[in-house]
């Protein structure tokens, strides 16, 4: 029994209903990444699927636990289509630090084996809605208690050691809130990958908005990061303007000339973008950027929009699985010819791939039609 690159495509973007949360240990993240969505470990790929926003209500596809509670059993108007293991809670979890933080309000488990923290839980784009992304939360789980608002060096570096040793953790990624100074976060990351780096040695992918200076790449290089992100979430100023205001004034042009030289330092594949589905750019704008980044040497990294609860888009549609396809079958192939598959990345989202089906498709023409076996 496998889900083909499809079939994941459809459940990525349409979600899985619980016909038994209490079985399945569910709890809502909170803050700026996937926070609506749970992970589930195939035999070859594990994915974030959304499990708690309102639109997940209306999916074909639901899922329970077995009878031994080992394995998810995930079904499609009510016939089984797959099954699935759930990551469980890591050891490092238990812990805490010297002075009573517990680990995981410092780092979080993403996927199965990928360690995310944001390092500043508070930008200076969130204080405004008018000037807000507004599909983000990076503030609400500091709200709630469920994280601390700077993660200072020396505690991600231990939390850091912490996962690897106790949960084979095999890469990091960091991401921050933009402060209001003008490297826009570059600098808390260099002083946060250093720390990690001269304590464990873990992979990491730094992620911040374009940094004034493009100085602050090798910086970022030097300090011990493999991979750098830089999110346009949306690619076309139309949508930009409308949907994140803020970071709009950060100019397209400014995008294009930092990938272009942070590539110089990191190296094709290893520069990556998050671009969201679903936000209002046309199918035809995405592809277009998409493959202007891929001859650049950026990966797009081409991620369903799913909406969470408490932000202005809490009630905006999901983009449809057959965009979503259209769009990996393009997209799939063109990474594969320019020798940027996910697999090869260093560090980072797109090599974890967890949050989009596109690395199936990728792996569709790289090996021959797949399937996400279970």
């Amino acid at each position: 029994m496998a889900l083909s690159s499809q079939q994941l495509t459809q459940i990525q973007t349409q979600g899985l209903r619980w016909v038994d949360e209490k079985n399945l240990g569910l709890t809502r993240a909170g803050g700026a990444g996937p926070t609506d969505h749970k992970a589930f470990d195939f035999v070859s790929q594990t994915s974030m699927i959304p499990v708690f926003n309102e639109q997940v209500k209306r999916s074909p596809f639901s899922a329970k636990a077995d009878a031994n509670h080992e394995q998810v059993l995930i079904f499609e108007n009510e016939k089984l289509i797959a099954k699935a293991a759930m990551p469980g809670r890591p050891k490092f979890y238990e812990l805490t630090t010297s002075d009573g933080i517990p680990y995981w309000k410092i780092a979080t488990l993403h996927s199965k084996d990928v360690l995310a923290t944001t390092v500043l839980q508070e930008c200076v784009r969130y204080r405004n809605r008018d000037t807000s992304c507004q599909f983000c939360a990076i503030e609400e789980s500091l709200k709630n208690g469920k994280t601390i608002a700077h993660k200072t060096p020396e505690q991600l570096a231990e939390v850091a050691r912490a996962a690897v040793e106790l949960d084979g953790v095999t890469q990091m990624i960091m991401t921050t809130g933009t402060p209001k100074t003008l490297d826009r976060g570059a600098a808390v990351l260099v002083e946060s990958a250093r720390a990690v780096r001269a304590l464990v040695d873990i992979p990491i992918q730094a992620q911040c908005e374009p940094p004034d200076d493009d100085v602050w790449f090798q910086r970022l290089k030097d300090a011990g990061v493999d991979a750098l992100g830089m999110h346009l979430e949306a690619v076309s100023e139309r949508v930009r303007k409308n949907i994140m205001p803020g970071k709009a004034t950060v100019p397209l042009s400014r995008y294009m000339s930092a990938f272009k030289a942070a590539v110089a330092v990191f190296g094709r594949g290893n520069v990556s973008t998050y671009i969201l589905a679903g936000l209002g750019d046309t199918e035809g704008e995405i592809i277009a950027m998409s493959k202007q980044l891929i001859e650049l040497g950026v990966y797009p990294f081409v991620v369903p929009f799913v909406p969470v609860a408490g932000t202005p888009l809490e009630h905006h549609p999901m983009p449809s699985a057959e965009m979503l396809d259209r769009l990996f079958r393009e997209l799939g192939p063109a990474l594969v010819r320019a020798g940027i598959q996910s697999d090869s990345l260093k560090a980072g989202c797109a090599k974890c791939g967890a949050c989009s089906s596109l690395k199936s498709y990728e792996q569709e023409v790289a090996h021959g039609p797949a399937a996400v076996c279970v």
